[in-house]
């Protein structure tokens, strides 16, 4: 079974329900469907030898279109990220390798600096609609759709590949642990680059229920969507929840809001439950690699605040010392998990090859550490690598300090995450050598994305290391929390 596989049911059972509302457009479930069979049509008649698909287009029906199309037609959907700068966007494409990439006029010129074989959403909608509808055939699940980007411990992008079987698995999560169904009405308010609301956006359609798109992120429009439409469940991370909360509004109706990407905070629950009377919180805890880990609801979260809660549906979690035996309850180690919602593999560009990293008897990790205590609940006590959660993205700091780095006047750089109400970390740099934080700032802002710009930067004569020789990161970090660095 694939991801779209359900729209021929919706589209005779429900043909007029709206599947999509964004600001300016909506489609029914039979449109929706008829636009994703001649989309699939399509590119059924696409030569390539790969049938990869680069997406470079904001929020909105003709993303959705794409990925659906795609992934029904049997290729996979690779979106790229309108805020990555040139480097960043360059190195994605040649990790993918897409058979062709799709994109509007105002940046059509942008890609076709770096890659040939581009094509505006204007064009392949007019061939698109020449199109005869036909029912798509029946998917093998485990055939991969899906190609998303993480960075390794080396700051380098990999790209992770997800099969249809993996997806259409968890969204009997949201049935089960989200008590998510087909008569809700989703609200995504933000990127789908981010593959939290891409999830909620597809598998909201696969359920039946309607979504409400966002071409992108504002606190006054998502709760003018909550006000003007219907809606019961919202998808967030932390850092829209602050934003939500600075807005002068109450939303007096039930709502559902399903948070993932850092931990949220018990002070930040409970000012939202004053704007949201009639409120349900649910807290995902996953990985790209893992999708869904454990869930905390709102019950759970007064029984258990610390923790990030039970498994989710037919997910089975280990707690392993260093040795490989399980750990005690309560006694921290390495986190691994087990379930069918599990990634195909890392992507190996030289060879386009998969890399599984599950071990002999199917468990994988991704390195967070943490414990389960006597009555099941996960807590996370922190990450074996330096990753920085950073409003809901994940973040590696070794991709920051490379840049930092390349500069002549910088000797040592360290960059690291500082607790933040807001953005959950704050990205901060340390920096021995004489460069100013003007010229590194600048440096930054040509190499990385916007959100991976340090917000804090700090100046030392002497880099604080331990015996190894390694930057002793523990010791920067309670340096600036004592106050002991200058600007």
């Amino acid at each position: 079974m694939g991801i779209t596989s359900t729209y021929a049911e919706h589209a005779k059972n429900t043909p007029n329900k709206i599947a999509i509302q964004t600001y300016n457009q909506k489609l029914n479930y039979l449109e929706w469907h008829e636009q994703v069979g001649k989309t699939a049509k399509w590119f059924h008649s696409l030569p390539s030898t790969n049938k990869t698909i680069g997406i470079y287009l904001p929020n909105g029906i003709p993303f959705l279109q794409l990925f659906a199309g795609a992934s029904a037609a049997g290729w996979v959907a690779v979106p790229f990220d309108l805020k990555w700068k040139e480097t960043e966007l360059h190195n994605r494409i040649n990790l993918s390798s897409p058979s062709l990439l799709i994109t509007t006029q105002d940046m059509y010129q942008k890609l076709r600096k770096i890659y040939p074989n581009v094509m505006l959403w204007e064009d392949c909608l007019k061939k698109i609609k020449q199109e005869c509808f036909t029912e798509s055939g029946m998917i093998d699940g485990d055939l991969p759709f899906y190609m998303g980007f993480t960075s390794g411990s080396t700051g380098n992008p990999k790209a992770f590949i997800r099969s249809h079987t993996s997806w259409v698995e968890s969204f009997q999560c949201n049935r089960v642990d989200l008590q998510i169904e087909e008569f809700d009405h989703v609200l995504i308010p933000g990127t789908m680059i981010h593959s939290h609301f891409l999830y909620g956006a597809i598998s909201t359609l696969f359920l039946g229920g309607t979504v409400y798109v966002l071409e992108k992120f504002s606190p006054t429009q998502t709760l003018s969507f909550m006000h003007t439409y219907p809606i019961s469940v919202v998808y967030l991370v932390p850092t829209m929840i602050e934003a939500l909360l600075k807005e002068d509004d109450l939303i007096e109706k039930p709502v559902k809001m399903v948070s993932s990407g850092a931990k949220w905070e018990d002070d930040s629950k409970r000012r939202m439950r004053k704007k949201f009377p009639y409120l349900s919180l649910y807290e995902l805890f996953g990985a790209s690699e893992l999708s869904f880990i454990t869930v905390l609801t709102d019950q759970q979260h007064k029984q258990k605040p610390e923790s990030v809660g039970k498994p989710c549906l037919n997910v089975d979690i280990q707690i392993r010392c260093s040795n490989q035996q399980l750990a005690k309850p309560n006694e921290i180690g390495k986190i691994y998990v087990k379930s069918n919602m599990m990634f195909m593999g890392y992507l190996h560009a030289n060879h386009q090859t998969l890399q599984s990293i599950e071990d002999e008897n199917g468990w994988i990790t991704v390195h967070d550490m943490g414990y389960l205590d006597e009555d099941g609940y996960l807590y996370i006590s922190g990450r074996e690598n330096q990753m920085i959660l950073y409003g809901g993205i994940n973040i590696f700091p070794e991709e920051i300090e490379t840049v930092l780095s390349s500069h002549k006047n910088v000797n040592m750089v360290a960059v690291v995450g500082i607790v933040d109400s807001y953005w959950g970390q704050m990205i901060t740099a340390v920096v021995k050598g004489s460069a100013s934080k003007k010229e590194l700032r600048g440096l930054c802002r040509k190499k990385l994305a916007s959100y991976k710009v340090p917000r804090k930067w700090y100046f030392v004569e002497e880099m604080p290391l331990m015996s190894s020789g390694k930057i002793d990161r523990v010791q920067i970090k309670e340096m600036i929390e004592r106050k002991l660095v200058r600007l």
